[in-house]
């Protein structure tokens, strides 16, 4: 896995604006050199934050939207459309605005879907769908995405791998049921260490002072048990992605100076 590498921007909304430039960049270059590419979207202020950054961005237009599979690191267990998934605010901050395939937008399970209120048979699932999507050259049964988003929470939590749960001491399935999380819901369907750890490039989002201490307990090195965002690691890339305040509690020799 690779060692983390850290970008600091001033403020969130330069973080978002960079990020989404970035995504364009890492999209375009993928598509040039296989013909497609594949994304894992995160939810929460910061990965919504950066769709809607990406919406507004000039460069939009460069990506082929039609090749481009999404996927999803975690999502809330609740009914189709309801405004507290992952993917239902994802469409309403960009994805409602491009031209993808629907066919390559792989949205988990809801609660009232084909898998009724079972959550496992849902992460099943989903498991069966990227299982399907991997090819021979991947190396677990994902696909080798290009970049796998997550958002940092204030526990060190990422997708719906919180702190000493089950889920994220999970070392064999690629997606679980999530049960008593404590965030709401309670219920969730994540992806699992794995999985994450197939991606090519993962980057962490964490912007705002209440991010600031889970950034710094990460990156000491805790171990993923205490600290899931410890465990997530690219294949060949891993990166944070910051603005000031969430950084204001690292080392300063441990990050370059604020972009401007």
């Amino acid at each position: 896995m690779s060692a983390p590498q850290l970008v600091v921007h001033r403020d969130k909304e330069l973080m978002a604006q960079a990020a989404a430039a970035r995504l364009i960049t890492k999209i375009v270059d993928a598509q040039s050199s296989r013909g497609h590419a594949s994304v894992v979207l995160t939810g929460g202020r910061n990965g919504n934050g950066l769709l809607a950054a990406l919406a507004q961005a000039p460069a939009r237009d460069a990506v082929d939207w039609g090749r481009l599979d999404l996927w999803w690191g975690d999502e809330r267990f609740l009914p189709e459309g309801d405004p507290e998934r992952n993917v239902t605010q994802a469409r309403e901050a960009l994805l409602d605005a491009v031209p993808l395939d629907p066919k390559r937008v792989h949205a988990m399970p809801a609660s009232d879907g084909v898998y009724g209120a079972d959550v496992e048979a849902a992460a099943y699932g989903y498991a069966q769908e990227l299982a399907r999507a991997a090819g021979p050259e991947n190396h677990a049964a994902v696909p080798s995405f290009d970049v796998l988003m997550l958002g940092v929470g204030p526990d060190t939590h990422v997708a719906s791998l919180f702190p000493e749960l089950p889920a994220v001491r999970e070392t064999e399935r690629t997606v679980v049921g999530v049960h008593g999380a404590p965030k709401p819901p309670p219920t969730r369907v994540t992806l699992t260490l794995p999985a994450i750890r197939a991606a090519r490039e993962v980057w962490l989002l964490a912007a705002g002072e209440d991010k600031a201490r889970a950034a710094a307990i990460a990156l000491s090195d805790p171990g993923e048990i205490q600290a899931p965002a410890a465990g997530a690691r690219g294949r060949s890339r891993t990166l944070w992605l910051l603005d000031a305040a969430a950084a204001s509690e690292l080392p300063r020799e441990l990050y370059p100076p604020a972009s401007p």
